[in-house]
């Protein structure tokens, strides 16, 4: 059971109110945001001073951090930003919505521990209730929970590091003209990437720093084929690969209606540009972002030349 502090004041306010100040000893003092019970500690009179630093620095920012922390238990309670770190409640919990701090003292007979002593530690919870009175309580966690410690990173910024590490690419260019041959005026050329994790995926990674994890996944969504004579093919599909016995491609393909011979080094310049669709989650927040890959490649056109003979 949590300590009980010397004086309790009942405040005016339920999860709808902001941070809200209680007089005494002379004095405003901070209540935790979105708590109906706030609890004061009182050591003696006197100038309060200026509150140290919380580790890590500053308010939880760290140095003008982007990081901002935002309570949501849900579509029934208002969503708003909270302070990342409180001097006596600790640092906000991402996923939880909660504030933990580190329990002074880690006493090895503590049932909290569930049998993991040494392992991990035990720390203190702070919750914003709807009903005045709860004190929160302790819990066990085998490392610190996400947000501890001022992690100085968004989710979001942490699932750009993840797409990242999936190292996307543009698509692997292939056409049904191999590059030493000219492709021919009004027939169609077969356009497809390999498929590969990288090239159209679906394909996964996760991001970490201490406290916080994310896992980013990305799915290409289509191929914008710039065919280079001043037209493009939009192929929401990776293309089908080149077979013999068929002229036109099932699914990806463009009909060349001039030649390249007035081109820089007589070919068209193709350009391959994959969207992808990135769905993230982690932190106790989700959400997804677009990104592009491109790949660039070549094809020479021609025209089939009729020779007329008469006799």
């Amino acid at each position: 059971m949590l300590r009980r502090l010397a004086l309790a004041v009942l405040l005016a306010l339920l999860l709808g109110g902001g941070l809200t100040d209680a007089a005494f000893a002379g004095g405003p003092v901070e209540c935790p945001p979105l708590l109906p019970t706030c609890y004061v500690e009182v050591e003696g009179p006197g100038d309060p001073g200026t509150p140290a630093d919380p580790p890590g620095g500053g308010s939880g920012s760290s140095g003008g951090s982007e990081r901002k922390c935002i309570f949501d238990w849900g579509p029934n309670f208002e969503r708003k930003e909270v302070p990342c770190y409180d001097d006596f409640f600790g640092w906000f919990n991402d996923e939880s919505s909660c504030y933990w701090k580190l329990t002074d003292s880690q006493p090895p007979d503590d049932v909290t521990w569930e049998g993991h002593y040494p392992d991990g530690a035990i720390y203190d919870v702070y919750c914003p209730v709807v009903f005045p009175g709860s004190e929160g309580g302790r819990a066990w966690r085998a490392t610190p929970p996400p947000g501890y410690g001022g992690v100085t990173i968004t989710p979001a910024q942490l699932a750009q590091r993840a797409v990242d590490q999936m190292k996307l690419t543009g698509p692997e260019i292939h056409m049904s003209i191999p590059v030493d041959r000219f492709a021919t005026v009004g027939v169609p050329v077969w356009l497809w990437t390999e498929v590969t994790a990288t090239t159209w995926g679906p394909t996964s990674a996760t991001a970490s720093v201490p406290g916080l994890s994310v896992t980013a996944t990305a799915r290409a969504r289509q191929i914008v084929w710039d065919t280079g004579d001043g037209r493009s093919e939009t192929c929401r599909n990776p293309g089908t690969p080149y077979y013999t016995g068929r002229v036109v491609s099932p699914t990806c393909q463009h009909v060349y209606e001039r030649s390249s011979a007035d081109q820089p080094d007589t070919a068209y310049r193709v350009t391959a540009t994959t969207t992808w669709d990135v769905t993230w989650t982690g932190g106790g927040s989700s959400g997804s972002l677009t990104v592009t890959r491109v790949s660039e490649g070549s094809v020479r056109v021609g025209e089939v030349q009729v020779l007329v003979t008469t006799s």
